[in-house]
């Protein structure tokens, strides 16, 4: 043992250290400047009476499909939804709910109408990346992305805050926006104990915080913090990062009031049996990040096997907490296969040059870990998802709430395309259709405490709709802004679906044109440059 004074020299050297590195952050933030999201120029309405005709409704609850019904919006509410036939059959014009001819009408036979999409891990981007926020959200909005959840608010508090005040009033053209701070983000002094993390989280509520992004801290400073946002009723997430897990895995911070587990560590070292740390190679280095994500990737088969008395405790309590588990399978796939990711075939017109460059092997930018990355990792990974997809399957199984997020601009994943793969994975992992897209919508609703709002179709919420001309149950594909490829009577291969409108808050937007106009941002960026995509080390 230590003596006292050395001891005591531990804890503040901790103590410093984290101080040291929240100002750093803070003093990146105050001197980063990132350039606004320019004013609305797209959307029509809302509307004094907004008419969707004829469509077939999946409404988020988990029911099923139903269709044909009208739907009736007025400003930027639900106020009526009826059937309006048989499929098969003409559709009903005897009780047809009129219009006047100032008022808006979408024919949407045949189409289908979902609640608005909820992305519970959307970075807006930011300098690193060099995607300007005009970019990010018309690639959300233009696949069906109707409100996101910021975690960590990466371009700044200030910038956060305001945009979604902005996009609350509907003055630039963005999906709503949940704000989270980075721990510590915005203090005016470093966080040393458990009373300064409480008066961080009350802070952060003044200036309009709707949640808080953990990573690691101390256990006495992370606990008063998680006690204190249940208090003043805001979020948690959190990545439980290596360099804390071992001190606070996902059940230290779910009994202390977290809300939301981001991606799944800290949930195998839950899953410990024969070990209180993770089995690392005496030369791991957290910094080097092939170490990093080519250990994570082994982590899971250290855990309980499923379905074992270890593995169902864990999970049981966890449900009896009510946590919700937001998994990003999505923002991993590439650590499986990583050929098929940097070859997405939407990188040639949706990635910006500045973004495939942060993509690409680089020891010095995080996600971008493919030092020597080869079969082995894939194979280990592919073991990896296996047993996390299980866990995460069980738990939905058993009632608890999954949810949908992205973490997108980083790792190979694009807005909004890497959310549509999430729900694929999802499917892979056992969903129901029906089930993801409740994950996607009603799901983080209410993880956000905003399903009286929106998540479903009903009668008294927000408008935040999602019409798609083909069946995104039967195929997620269609809901890809590249579309599905079909094979024509010519027998030609042609392109299907892509989402047509979405609707956020009453305001009806072109998808379609909304994609092209990133189309348009990366072919000028690609022009400028005089560059052209392709793929690492070529």
């Amino acid at each position: 043992m230590y003596p006292p004074h050395r001891t005591m020299f531990l804890k503040i050297s901790s103590l410093l250290l984290l101080s040291l590195i929240l100002s750093i952050t803070f003093a990146q933030e105050r001197r980063r400047e990132v350039p606004k999201a320019p004013p609305r120029a797209e959307g029509e309405g809302p509307f004094t009476k907004l008419i969707i005709r004829g469509a077939i409704l999946v409404d988020g609850t988990g029911a099923p499909a139903l269709g044909p019904t009208d739907i009736t919006i007025e400003k930027n509410r639900i106020t009526q939804i009826r059937t309006a036939g048989f499929p098969g059959l003409p559709l009903d014009t005897t009780a047809r709910l009129k219009a006047e001819p100032d008022e808006r009408v979408i024919d949407a036979h045949g189409m289908y109408v979902l609640p608005g999409f909820v992305d519970m891990h959307a970075h807006i981007g930011g300098t690193g990346q060099g995607t300007p926020a005009e970019y990010v959200f018309k690639l959300w909005l233009g696949h069906g992305i109707t409100t996101i959840r910021d975690p960590g608010s990466g371009n700044g508090s200030e910038w956060t805050v305001e945009a979604k005040a902005k996009s609350e009033r509907n003055e630039i053209t963005a999906p709503r926006i949940k704000a989270y701070f980075g721990f510590g983000q915005g203090a005016q002094s470093p966080i040393r104990t458990p009373d300064d993390a409480r008066k961080w989280v009350q802070q952060i509520v003044k200036m309009g915080a709707d949640g808080i992004k953990f990573f690691s801290a101390p256990p006495a400073i992370l606990a008063a913090a998680l006690q204190e946002a249940k208090k003043v009723g805001i979020g948690t997430a959190m990545h439980h990062n290596q360099l804390g897990v071992a001190r606070a895995n996902v059940l230290f911070t779910a009994r202390n009031g977290l809300t939301t587990m981001e991606h799944w560590y800290g949930l195998p070292e839950a899953l410990f049996q024969d070990k209180t740390v993770q089995d690392y190679p005496l030369d791991y280095n957290y910094q080097d990040e092939q170490h990093r994500f080519a250990e994570a990737g082994r982590l899971w088969k250290q855990a309980a096997p499923p379905y074992s008395e270890h593995w169902n405790s864990v999970m049981n309590e966890l449900l009896k907490l009510d946590f919700t588990i937001n998994p990003t399978f999505t923002i991993y796939e590439a650590s499986r296969d990583l050929m098929k990711q940097y070859r997405a075939e939407w990188h040639e017109q949706y990635t910006l040059p500045s973004l495939w460059r942060f993509f690409e092997p680089n020891r010095a930018a995080h996600g971008s870990y493919w030092f020597n990355w080869g079969t082995e990792e894939e194979v280990a990974w592919r073991e990896n998802y296996r047993l996390w997809m299980t866990f995460v399957n069980e738990y939905k199984n058993r009632g608890g709430r999954v949810t949908l997020g992205s973490d997108a601009g980083y790792i190979y994943k694009i807005y909004g395309f890497g959310y549509i793969q999430e729900m694929e994975l999802l499917r892979e992992a056992g969903f129901h259709p029906l089930e993801i897209i409740r994950s996607a919508t009603l799901y983080g609703a209410q993880a956000l405490h905003m399903d009286e709002q929106i998540g479903s179709v009903e009668v008294g919420k927000l408008a935040d709709l999602v019409i798609v001309e083909e069946n995104p149950l039967a195929n997620f594909k269609v809901l890809y802004g590249t579309g599905a490829v079909r094979l024509n009577k010519q027998n030609k291969a042609v392109r299907a679906g892509g989402v047509k409108y979405t609707i956020k808050d009453g305001i009806v937007y072109d998808a379609k044109q909304l994609l092209n106009d990133v189309k348009r941002i990366v072919k000028e960026a690609k022009e400028k440059e005089g560059i052209e995509l392709k793929p690492p080390g070529w």
